[in-house]
């Protein structure tokens, strides 16, 4: 019987994943943002349950939490490299992700939660971040999880995913939301959306990601952009991680004016529960 139903089960996910579409394509009119929806968003919980604040850093100081956060340090990444020198506090409670050139190399910066006990990354919740994004092309900010086993192809994205809340690879007024499941491989399954937003490479953004046993919802700005449960919704815990990437993605990181950095005022995690 257990064979019975793994066996319907992968079916049923061969079938879904025949109907996922590579990308799609949402607009965001500007009625729609509310400009205190810039500063913090938080959205209404299903029915029946409640947001509670689990996580929060607001990066005061003049030095990164590491109770909080754990860097990426020495790690040769796509085109260039994750050190922890690109990684900074502006002591006026913002963290600084910075890419530069350095003795022939390009050098930008990622921090993780991974192994940390501070920020669980537990399904199920929301998580979100305040970011003012950069100018230069040949590199892009991404704030994003990888939940479970990634790699792994028996339960479609059930027991692990790639979610990306929000990437920037490019300077006009497109951001990208995409979810990977399946590894890395010839199994590979994704599927994205690019969302159009006016003014999106001007002052302060959020980004969040409402994570429920149904499905993911996206937000930028207080606007929900995507609703899916493309592969099925990862049930394992993971981690959060923000970083810059080099790559051709974003351009041609040569003919970038650098230094150039994307600043993040805060990230905060709300635990979804039943209520009380």
């Amino acid at each position: 019987m257990r064979n019975l139903k793994r066996a319907l089960f992968t079916a049923m996910l061969l079938t879904l994943a025949a109907c996922v579409p590579a990308i799609t394509y949402f607009w965001i009119s500007p009625d729609a943002v509310k400009p205190d929806n810039r500063e913090n968003f938080v959205p209404e919980p299903p029915a029946g349950c409640e947001l509670s604040l689990v996580f929060e850093d607001n990066f005061d100081g003049t030095v990164l939490d590491e109770n909080k956060w754990r860097y990426e340090d020495n790690s040769p990444r796509r085109d260039g490299w994750w050190e922890k020198e690109a990684v900074s506090l502006d002591g006026v409670g913002n963290l600084v992700m910075t890419t530069y050139e350095e003795d022939g190399r390009f050098i930008d910066g990622c921090i993780t939660s991974k192994g940390l006990t501070s920020l669980m990354v537990e399904p199920w919740g929301y998580y979100t971040v305040r970011v003012k994004l950069h100018k230069e092309q040949g590199h892009w900010p991404a704030f994003w999880m990888m939940a479970g086993d990634v790699g792994s192809i028996e339960n479609g994205g059930v027991d692990g995913a790639e979610i990306d809340i929000f990437e920037k690879p490019t300077l006009d007024n497109i951001i990208q939301q995409t979810i990977h499941w399946d590894g890395y491989g010839k199994e590979h399954k994704s599927s994205a959306r690019k969302v159009f937003l006016n003014g999106a490479m001007e002052g302060w953004h959020t980004f969040g990601l409402l994570w429920t046993p149904e499905k993911y919802v996206y937000y930028i700005d207080g606007v929900k952009t995507w609703s899916h449960s493309y592969g099925g919704v990862c049930e394992k815990p993971g981690e959060l991680i923000i970083s810059d990437e080099i790559g051709t993605w974003g351009g041609d990181i040569t003919k970038a004016a650098l230094p150039d950095s994307f600043t993040v005022d805060y990230v905060r995690v709300y635990a979804l529960s039943d209520s009380k």
